[in-house]
C-alpha cells in the first residue's frame, strides 16, 4: 500500500463493485469525460450489477487487469487507475495489434475536491509498479485526447512521453488520442 498524507492507495476487492460502480459514475459526470473516456454515463448507468459485478471481479484477480483505488479519510474512494496487460500478437483497446507485452494505463480518474493533492502521484507510482512487476511488461502506455492539457500536462510530468502513435477519438474521428509511453526502466 501506498500512502500520501491521509490517502491510502490499494487494489480494488471483488466484493468492493458498488464502489466501482459509483467512482465510475462520478467519473463519467466530469465535464472533461467525453475527452478522458472511451465510455458515456448514460451507457454506464444502464449496465445491471452483475456487469460491475464482474468488472470488479477482473480487476481485483490481477492476472490481466488491476484496478488500484486511493481511500481518503472514511474510507471514501478519491480516485482511480486500472491496469491492462496487453500480450503481444493480440488487440488492444483500440483494435490494433499489440506488438510486444506492455502495461496500458486506462481509467485514470481523482474527483475534483481531492485533485492537487498528490492524490495522482500516488496512484500511478503505485499502478506503474505493478505495471512493471508483471514478467515481460516491456513499456507502460496510455492515450491522451489531444486537447486534455491537463491530464497531458500530469503524464509528461511523470515521465510519460508521446510516441508518436496516434488514434481517431471514438465518436469524433477528427479528434486524436496520442499514445504515451515509459519505456523499460
Amino acid at each position: 500500500m501506498n500512502q500520501v498524507s491521509r490517502q491510502v492507495v490499494r487494489p480494488v476487492r471483488a466484493d468492493e463493485w458498488p464502489e466501482v460502480k459509483e467512482l465510475r459514475l462520478s467519473s463519467l459526470q466530469d465535464p472533461v469525460a467525453p475527452i478522458a473516456f472511451l465510455e458515456t454515463y448514460e451507457k454506464a448507468v444502464a449496465q445491471p450489477d452483475s456487469f460491475w459485478q464482474e468488472r470488479a471481479e477482473k480487476a481485483a484477480d490481477g492476472a490481466r487487469v488491476r484496478q488500484f483505488v486511493a481511500e481518503g479519510p472514511g474510507g471514501i474512494w478519491i480516485g482511480s487507475v486500472t491496469v491492462l496487460i496487453e500480450d503481444a500478437d493480440s488487440d488492444d483497446v483500440f483494435g490494433g495489434p499489440v506488438q510486444q507485452r506492455q502495461a496500458h494505463l486506462v481509467g485514470v480518474y481523482v474527483r475534483p475536491d481531492h485533485r492537487g493533492s498528490g492524490v495522482i502521484d500516488a496512484l500511478f507510482e503505485t499502478a506503474v509498479a505493478w505495471a512493471w512487476s508483471v514478467p515481460d511488461v516491456t513499456r507502460v502506455r496510455l492515450y491522451v485526447h489531444e486537447d486534455n492539457a491537463r491530464a497531458e500536462s500530469f503524464y509528461r510530468r511523470y515521465g510519460f512521453v508521446r510516441s508518436g502513435e496516434t488514434v481517431t477519438m471514438t465518436g469524433d474521428p477528427s479528434k486524436l488520442e496520442r499514445e504515451m509511453v515509459l519505456e523499460e526502466r
